[in-house]
């Protein structure tokens, strides 16, 4: 039981997500963009540590074509690592015996040109597209599996217990849902910042007010990310350890239903929302750049003080961003404990559907930022797309912000 839980819920069901379905069916793609998002992470987090990677990130244009570089090398490394380790996976091992060295590095080498090639085509897409390529690839591989959730579910209320009615009922909790999750993925917290005033020639700089847009959940999806992997441990040594999965608690922990499952999931994701803030956004760099560009939060001090007071702001967001992120991640198990469907349950919240919200939201705005460059009235006329910005009009005065 806890084999197979693992497989639909367990790391290889995450891997399987975000490959779009490939993990399981062993294709080309079937370690999918997951080595590329690992090597990603693990360069941000040298950019804290290490000095050499922090001054990259402040070198503008050509820093940031490094560590796209060096996390291309990375990729190649952890996918190789991955590829061998789905190899073992896939084949029994008395078979693994069986099987020539030859068929594995060559394996390993189709599985790497496989995850090159998608995040080839994922920067492809970044660089002549609309969004960030390697999150509409995600996007994508999660989304292919809605309909058959969707249908599967249905045939299962309309054929067995539940009807239509409870069907259309779920529908509409799931589109309540949804709706949250946009509120608490697009939920800010504005601090104004007023910037001096400067005469160059006959012309005046600066001297408005503006805004800076502090995200309550700025470390998005990744504390849920971190989270999961630590609950795939007990699963992992019940696995391993036949004789230790009778224990209760262990049991209870590899029980993704379980209340005590559940409740340490959610403190992880609120630890981790606070750790993944802290060191993605950093206060005192944030009133630094203030400074050097002549702007200060009004009543308090250019400095150390408005860095403490941003500091202060952060921390007070974050702990509703946390357990609103928390809340999201366990509905999947509430809505399995009323027996819907694990396939469409995880479409309730959880790592999909904040990524397929996040995704949405950010197309949605790159594409209302071409299209007001351009002069078109956007997306929509009723209805307000967040991050559209004022364009200068021919005449030289401002279009309104909708």
């Amino acid at each position: 039981m806890l084999s197979h839980q693992q497989g639909n819920e367990g790391i290889t069901g995450l891997l399987n997500m975000f490959a779009g379905g490939s993990f399981s069916r062993a294709s080309i793609f079937a370690l999918g963009v997951m080595p590329y998002i690992s090597a990603s992470i693990v360069v941000q987090l040298l950019g804290i540590a290490v000095p050499y990677f922090a001054k990259l990130q402040k070198e503008g244009e050509s820093g940031r074509n490094k560590i796209n570089q060096w996390t291309r090398y990375l990729t190649i490394g952890i996918t190789a690592l991955q590829a061998i380790g789905y190899l073992k996976s896939q084949i029994s091992p008395e078979q693994m015996l069986l099987v020539n060295p030859y068929f594995t590095i060559l394996n390993m080498f189709v599985l790497t040109a496989g995850t090159m090639f998608v995040m080839w085509l994922g920067e492809k897409i970044t660089d002549k597209g609309i969004g960030n390529g390697i999150s509409l690839i995600i996007m994508v591989g999660i989304i292919s599996a809605l309909p058959g959730a969707f249908l599967t579910e249905f045939q299962s209320r309309t054929v067995g217990a539940g009807g239509l009615v409870t069907f259309i009922v779920e529908i509409i909790a799931l589109i309540g849902v949804v709706m949250f999750t946009v509120l608490i993925v697009q939920g800010t917290r504005k601090v104004a910042v007023q910037y001096a005033k400067r005469i160059v020639g006959n012309k005046q700089y600066g001297g408005v007010r503006q805004y800076i847009p502090l995200k309550v959940t700025a470390a998005g999806v990744m504390p849920i990310i971190f989270a999961q992997a630590l609950m795939f441990i007990p699963s992992t040594v019940a696995q391993f350890f036949p004789n230790a999965a009778s224990n209760g608690i262990l049991m209870s922990l590899s029980d993704y239903t379980s209340v005590w499952h559940n409740v340490l999931f959610a403190i992880l994701i609120i630890l981790f929302t606070f750790f993944y803030t802290a060191i993605t956004v950093n206060p005192n760099q944030m009133a630094e750049d203030m400074k050097k560009n002549g702007g200060f939060v009004p009543g308090i001090k250019p400095g150390r003080a408005t860095g403490a007071f941003l500091d202060a702001v952060i921390s007070r967001i974050t702990l509703p961003g946390a357990f609103a992120l928390a809340i999201v991640a366990v509905i999947p198990a509430l809505a399995s404990m009323i027996h819907i469907s694990s396939s469409f349950a995880r479409f309730f919240g959880g790592t999909s559907l904040i990524i397929l919200v996040q995704v949405v939201l950010d197309t949605l705005q790159q594409i209302e930022s071409h299209l007001l460059m351009r002069h078109y009235d956007g997306l929509m006329k009723s209805g307000r797309v967040k991050g559209r910005t004022a364009i200068p009009s021919a005449s030289g005065t401002s279009e309104p912000v909708i």
